[in-house]
């Protein structure tokens, strides 16, 4: 197939590179930008000297439907808001990155993201590509919204608990913590070097806007569930996200628990629940599609601690639109997606 990346000179548009590139199913990439048109990809990241003879092409979004097969939007929230109504989507299948299609009302979305809404026409058509969760909904999809980096490591650490209604749905507590490369390649003084190393700061207390996005899955899950806390933190580290999930239990035991996250995860090849007592962390996710979880129950307390780390890179962003793309075109779902994790 030919595939397109708008954005592809963004960390997550040069992660997609990686594996499309190699995809067994893809014989193309045209990397689309809005204004480094004719430079050689290799100038923006020179660590594909020898490996991409790519040049960065124009966005003509016209013609984009007889250019590829499937286009990924890796562009920065609200481009793809106003690329996709000039793009005929009859014709070419779309992975949106950015964020503009995976809330289902505009409202809610303004609110949040403090710009205007995408079309509710194209909203609409959207799937929420959450894999795991969502699988047969995608194999039929034309329009995915891939999810955000924070919601995939949250939403994969709760679901079984807030779906089989065993927890305290107003208990939620989500304690995240992201990589710097969370925030794009845009410089700024928030990931300026001297800023971020040896600190470690909490950020958009209360107000950020992947809260809603959460919200809306859980309680497609289980309508019981209410408005939970979700706080995110910036880490010196480039790659990698750790949410700690707390939440009230309303029975159970260590082992109980721990055998209904295996079994609602045990056909997903990408989510590894981590053996009784064992907790997982960043390193060993980086550079991989999986999320592992870890699992703790308190029973002095009667909560519930789990633990879910993802690369927001790969399961968080490229890697999770990849497993998309395969599940829509009728590929094995982790064509182009086995590698191991990097380590150390």
């Amino acid at each position: 197939m030919k595939v397109g990346i708008i954005g592809a000179t963004g960390y997550g548009g040069n992660e997609l590179y990686r594996l499309l590139s190699k995809h067994p199913h893809v014989k193309e990439c045209i990397l689309y930008t809005s204004s480094e048109a004719e430079k050689a990809y290799r100038d923006s990241y020179p660590h594909l000297t020898g490996i991409s003879g790519e040049s960065l092409t124009a966005i003509n979004t016209a013609g984009i439907d007889s250019e590829v097969d499937v286009l990924f939007m890796a562009s920065p929230p609200g481009a793809a808001a106003e690329l996709l109504p000039e793009i005929c989507m009859e014709k070419v299948k779309v992975i949106d990155l950015s964020g503009d299609l995976r809330l289902r009302d505009s409202k809610t979305y303004e609110s949040w993201y403090k710009r205007k809404a995408a079309d509710p026409a194209i909203t609409r058509k959207a799937v929420y590509g959450l894999s795991e969760l969502n699988k047969e909904a995608i194999r039929g999809a034309s329009v995915i919204s891939n999810p955000g980096c924070f919601p995939t490591a949250a939403i994969l650490g709760l679901a079984p608990a807030v779906s089989g209604e065993l927890i305290d749905e107003s208990s939620i507590i989500i304690d995240a913590k992201t990589g710097v490369s969370g925030a794009g390649r845009k410089p700024g003084a928030g990931v300026h070097y001297a800023e971020t190393n040896e600190n470690f700061k909490i950020y958009k207390v209360n107000e950020h806007q992947h809260i809603p996005e959460i919200e809306q899955v859980l309680l497609e899950m289980n309508s019981a569930v209410k408005p939970l806390t979700f706080q995110t933190h910036l880490v010196p580290m480039t790659r990698g996200i750790m949410t700690t999930i707390y939440a009230g239990a309303k029975s159970g035991s260590l082992n109980e628990w721990h055998d209904l996250y295996k079994e609602f995860y045990k056909d997903c090849y990408f989510v590894r629940v981590r053996p009784v007592g064992e907790f997982p962390s960043t390193k060993e996710v980086y550079g991989s599609n999986y999320c592992d979880i870890g699992i703790a129950f308190d029973d002095r307390t009667g909560r519930i601690t789990v633990v879910s780390v993802i690369d927001n890179l790969m399961k968080g962003a490229a890697g999770q639109a990849v497993q998309n793309f395969n599940l829509m075109n009728g590929f094995d779902e982790t064509a182009g997606l086995e590698m191991a994790p990097l380590y150390p």
